[in-house]
């Protein structure tokens, strides 16, 4: 597959990038490894650092706080027991590691097989390697006017471009992302996918 590449102004530099095949156009893009490596992804956002008290936990007296007869109501031994106010929560939730692990060829057939779905799908723009002088919103938007792009964007770079990356910071939906870190999730959530030229090359590099 050979895509055009374009200048941040939107006119066409007059080169031709090819997308390698094994890795933009793979014959049997895996679902199910999609959906493993997303799944990853969401898990490994949660810290599972959530924790309520229990009843040995509460501080209270342990104290008796009534008589065990003549009340008219039911016996009581402590006022940590969960049935009175500020008690202790029943079965309430503790510190939980919600890492799994997921072999390393399942990772890449999952992003090659994302991939191929948006290059199927024509969602993937190729633009030469590009700086901004000055982090300024104005230049992003404009940049993205020029190049027809769609809202849920994802843009690829090779290398850390604070200026840019500061530049499209404040624009809802969209995201910056380093070649080397690309992921699953980032590629099925994007709408549209810009890369920049070295950027294929490091990705075609990483996943062959």
């Amino acid at each position: 597959m050979e895509l055009s590449v374009y200048k941040i102004s939107g006119e066409e530099t007059g080169k031709k990038i090819k997308l390698d095949d094994a890795v933009f156009n793979i014959e049997q893009p895996n679902d199910h490894a999609v959906y493993l490596d997303v799944k990853q992804y969401l898990m490994h956002q949660r810290q599972g650092t959530h924790k309520s008290k229990e009843r040995a936990e509460v501080s209270y007296s342990t104290r008796k706080i009534k008589r065990q007869k003549g009340t008219g109501t039911a016996r009581a031994g402590s006022i940590k027991s969960p049935i009175f106010v500020g008690g202790g929560r029943v079965f309430g939730p503790t510190p939980k590691v919600y890492h799994i692990k997921l072999n390393k060829r399942v990772k890449q057939l999952a992003r090659k097989s994302a991939l191929s779905y948006k290059a199927k799908e024509n969602k993937i723009v190729v633009v030469e390697d590009f700086k901004f002088d000055n982090p300024k919103t104005k230049d992003a938007i404009n940049m993205m006017s020029a190049l027809n792009l769609e809202n849920k964007l994802l843009f690829v770079i090779h290398q850390p471009e604070i200026n840019f990356s500061l530049s499209v910071r404040n624009i809802p939906r969209t995201q910056v992302i380093l070649a080397n870190n690309l992921n699953t999730y980032s590629i099925m959530n994007a709408k549209q996918i810009v890369f920049t030229e070295s950027s294929i090359e490091t990705i075609e590099s990483l996943l062959k």
